[in-house]
């Protein structure tokens, strides 16, 4: 295995440059999802991942969507469920085993194919907000007023119970 710092440097690299170029990390990070700390917080998780690997050997891709998932979770609320996190998976995968091979040059040229690719930020607009005297608001209140009436009959009072409580039952 390759453990001279240079080379180890530049299989973090290869790290950043697969996961600050992932869409769900930058989005979370641009809207905040991770606190005043969001960048901080992908930064660190660059150094975790990366050392992650070198703690383990022989990961599955499997094993890594999960730890990756689990940081997702744990460090910016969000949960991946867009598909994404197999492409991470198989993109960190194959650089570290080409930095596990030597091949430095090979290397260099993923980080490169990598953060061209991908050189544009992912960007999230809101919906546009409708005001309170939408046309779709009256078309709702239209469309419940013109639906059949059903006969209810009122549930019964709430009962209060003898240590202060409020009971409220359902009427089956």
């Amino acid at each position: 295995m390759a453990a001279s710092t240079a080379s180890r440097e530049l299989f973090t690299e290869g790290v950043r440059a697969v996961l600050i170029h992932w869409p769900v990390l930058q989005i979370a990070v641009d809207n905040g999802f991770g606190g005043v700390y969001g960048q901080q917080k992908a930064d660190w998780m660059v150094d975790v991942v990366q050392q992650y690997f070198h703690d383990n050997a022989d990961l599955q891709q499997y094993e890594v969507e999960d730890f990756i998932a689990q940081l997702m979770d744990q460090e910016f609320d969000t949960v991946v469920d867009d598909g994404s996190l197999p492409q991470v998976s198989v993109s960190l995968l194959q650089v570290f085993s080409q930095w596990q091979q030597g091949a430095l040059q090979q290397l260099k040229h993923t980080i490169s194919t990598l953060t061209q690719k991908t050189s544009q930020r992912a960007k999230v607009t809101a919906p546009p907000t409708q005001s309170d005297d939408s046309d779709d608001d009256t078309q709702a209140m239209e469309c419940e007023s013109s639906s059949p009436s059903v006969s209810r009959t009122d549930p019964p009072p709430p009962q209060d119970e003898e240590d202060g409580w409020t009971v409220v039952r359902k009427k089956k």
